[in-house]
């Protein structure tokens, strides 16, 4: 077996990586908002105010940031009056984005903010740009955020809630160049610093106001966003009426989202599968160095609002629902992406799972008689908490055996490392499937000492967790130790791995 070698500069501390990197978004699609975290107040399943507690209780364990709501594609063809208000008297809709079904709005803004507080997590509330208004978005962030005596501050009160809430993010439509209008990278911008504008800060609510940029590495959009930020109308400097552009990266196995099977897939998909994954590093050091040139201070933060695998639905499912299973592939595709998040922590300030429940890559996969699984996904993010506001430190692959797919090389380890209150966290991402990987690490700059280890992994990559398998895979101990400065272990192969170091001088 080839040994891996790594080093990691335990004294050269780097940006703060923002907990925000670790968001995750809960749109009105298929089971994640009903079914999911929003079961009523007669469900049988233990809730609270209609909130499903276990769901509640195991987010709050990863420490989850902020959560994205109310979508996505839906968040352009919703209307946020539709959902305030006795329940009774709201109004339908349909969801034509997403299986072509009624939308009975029980689920709206007082339980959106309601869960946000149960969960600890910051709101991001995504406006409607694609079918709403200037005006309608106006008044949602007064609805929300401010006191006195306002004409929404009156309404909130009459729906029940006297102080306004803390609602920090605030997105400007939704992938503007489809779902949310086809438009063009120059309209949207247009449109972009109007309701910017319009999304006033009420009663020392700070707003981060997020608009809305590209699909992949179309810079295009990256270059008329950031071009309009940082140019004015008036004859002193403003500053830019957003405060972070965004951009989505949906990973599969080559040909496509939503073409392939998640638990069934050959070496050469997998493979696929991880080199499409560790692509984002290309994909956001693009955006960061369009956003460089206009920004070098990076005061505009780069924002990955939907990210994730992307496969075909579970069979005999709602094709609209995009329910998928959740594999060890999709736990290395979100090691791969926390190493690249962790590196480019500089500019980029938050990032959103695609989603959080029932949907797509998700963190939890629940049924309506009360039955929880906590995906390989989850657990990745489970054992990565610890980077959350930590500072960034160097790590670097020195040398590792490389894996090949369609003429590219994809190194077989991928890690990331941070240091908080005299410990430190380091984690590391083995995408070979054939043998385990020895590895070395040189531990510089502070003397460390192993005081936990734990791996991730299962038979092979297509391993998962079901109900009557809930633990098929999850973290269990991994022998690793520190000697001299070298911190070794053995990493099986298809494994995510971190281990924790206690720091001296």
């Amino acid at each position: 077996m080839t040994t891996a070698r790594a080093a990691v500069d335990l004294d050269v501390t780097g940006p703060q990586i923002s907990r925000h990197l670790y968001g995750h978004f809960a749109e009105h699609l298929g089971r994640c908002i009903y079914g999911g975290f929003w079961v009523g107040e007669d469900s049988p399943i233990p809730n609270e105010r209609g909130i499903r507690l276990d769901v509640v209780e195991a987010l709050r364990a990863i420490r989850i940031p902020n959560l994205r709501w109310p979508g996505g594609c839906f968040a352009d063809e919703y209307h946020w009056r539709d959902g305030v208000g006795p329940r009774a008297e709201r109004p339908t809709m349909v969801n034509t984005n997403w299986g072509d079904v009624v939308e009975d709005n029980a689920f709206g803004t007082h339980e959106f903010m309601d869960l946000c507080e149960m969960l600890g997590a910051d709101p991001y509330v995504n406006g409607n740009v694609g079918s709403g208004t200037v005006q309608e978005m106006s008044e949602w962030v007064e609805y929300l955020t401010r006191s006195g005596d306002s004409p929404m501050a009156r309404l909130r009160r009459a729906n029940g809630r006297d102080e306004p809430w803390r609602v920090p993010f605030w997105g400007l439509g939704n992938e503007a160049w489809g779902c949310g209008g086809n438009m063009t990278p120059e309209y949207y911008t247009s449109l972009a610093r109007r309701y910017a504008t319009f999304c006033k800060e009420h009663d020392g609510n700070r707003l981060v106001r997020i608009a809305a940029g590209a699909s992949d590495a179309d810079l295009r959009w990256t270059h008329t966003l950031m071009a309009s930020a940082t140019s004015s109308n008036t004859p002193e400097p403003q500053a830019s009426p957003f405060q972070a552009i965004s951009f989505h990266y949906y990973t599969h196995a080559g040909t496509g989202i939503q073409k392939e099977s998640a638990t069934a897939f050959s070496r050469e998909e997998f493979l696929r599968t991880v080199a499409h994954a560790a692509d984002i590093e290309r994909v956001v050091s693009a955006h960061e160095a369009v956003m460089d040139s206009y920004d070098p201070d990076r005061v505009i933060g780069l924002v990955c609002d939907e990210w994730g695998t992307w496969w075909n639905v579970e069979p005999g499912t709602n094709p609209g629902f995009l329910f998928q299973q959740n594999t060890m592939r999709d736990a290395l595709v979100a090691g791969l992406h926390f190493d690249v998040f962790h590196r480019h922590a500089a500019r980029m300030r938050m990032a959103n799972i695609a989603q959080t429940l029932n949907v797509l890559q998700a963190m939890i996969l629940t049924d309506d008689e009360g039955g929880m699984v906590l995906t390989p996904t989850y657990h990745v993010y489970e054992m990565n908490a610890g980077h959350q506001d930590a500072l960034s430190v160097p790590a670097h692959v020195v040398a590792a055996p490389v894996v090949t797919i369609d003429d590219v090389e994809l190194g077989a380890l991928s890690l990331s490392a941070s240091t908080t209150d005299g410990a430190a966290l380091i984690s590391l991402t083995h995408v070979g499937v054939d043998e385990a990987l020895p590895v070395e690490i040189d531990l510089r700059g502070r003397t460390a000492r192993a005081t936990r280890a734990r791996v991730l992994t299962g038979v092979d990559a297509t391993a998962h967790n079901t109900p009557e398998t809930p633990d098929a895979v999850s973290p269990v101990p991994l022998e690793a130790s520190v000697e001299g400065g070298i911190l070794r272990l053995t990493l099986p192969p298809v494994s995510f791995a971190t281990v924790e170091l206690a720091l001296e001088g």
